[in-house]
């Protein structure tokens, strides 16, 4: 996979020469380059923003410079190649999920646009469109101060899926999120820390009941933590065993999806 970053802050992307993605680069797993969005521009102090159109605080992003620069990246590819995918960071994007990261682990080709201040002039998004499959996306509900830090997020849950670059591919199916869920707790020796035991079931050598056991873990975390995720989640197929636990939770199997009880968790009165 070949990754291009456009910022007008290039060091912030310093750390993706380290750990596991630092490594894919050394191996020839991913190539990822950056440029900097001021090396498109003209004039002598290498503008890259003005006041908004309509007033109001801030600066907008000016259309130029991204242009010549976007331009400039997707010329950089056979003719025959597909379209690149250009990622947005914007908090009027799309939700980046796990489902994302894998879809997009499947391209080729991936751009991202690092804004900054108000954000970019959105003309700049509709000619990107005519060279590019245009995705704005969102790491969650709230507001950064650029998009590197969204670019730092998602360029390592993306290409830590690329083949080879996770040692153990097991690793990546039983983390958060993977089935829709969150991980289960996990534990290493000692046995016994600080009067704190490890899970009894963990040390028993039956491979069924740890399963098991993490697999209602993932439940328990979850209704907690994300029961927003249980909405979502297909319980159709679940075992009796999966069902008894998620009624422990005080949640329903109801034409195949959970449903929580009216009369589960709260206030008593």
């Amino acid at each position: 996979m070949r990754i291009d970053v456009v910022s007008i802050f290039p060091d912030y992307l310093a750390p993706l020469e380290l750990s596991l993605i630092g490594k894919a680069r050394q191996d020839g797993l991913l190539e990822l380059n950056v440029h900097d969005l001021r090396d498109f521009t003209t004039d002598r102090h290498r503008t890259v923003d003005d006041t908004p159109y309509g007033g109001g605080a801030g600066m907008v992003m000016k259309p130029e410079p991204w242009a010549q620069s976007l331009a400039a990246v997707a010329a950089d590819r056979p003719a025959e190649a597909a379209k690149p995918v250009l990622i947005v960071p914007s908090p009027a994007g799309e939700r980046f999920t796990q489902a994302t990261a894998h879809e997009l682990a499947e391209e080729d080709r991936l751009v991202f646009a690092c804004g900054r201040y108000e954000g970019i002039d959105e003309r700049v998004m509709e000619w990107a469109a005519g060279h590019f499959t245009v995705r704005p996306v969102s790491l969650g509900d709230y507001v950064l101060n650029g998009g590197e830090v969204a670019v730092l997020a998602m360029v390592e849950a993306i290409g830590r899926l690329l083949p080879g670059v996770v040692g153990n591919p097991e690793s990546l199916v039983e983390e958060s999120h993977s089935d829709g869920l969150l991980e289960y707790p996990v534990y290493t020796k000692p046995s016994n820390w600080r009067d704190r035991e490890v899970p009894a079931v963990l040390l028993s050598g039956n491979h069924g009941k740890i399963a098991q056991w993490r697999r209602h873990e993932q439940y328990r975390r979850t209704a907690e933590r994300r029961p927003d995720l249980l909405e979502a989640f297909d319980a159709a197929k679940l075992p009796r065993a999966d069902r008894t636990a998620f009624a422990d939770l005080g949640y329903d199997v109801v034409d195949g999806y959970l449903v929580r009880r009216a009369d589960a968790g709260g206030d008593s009165g």
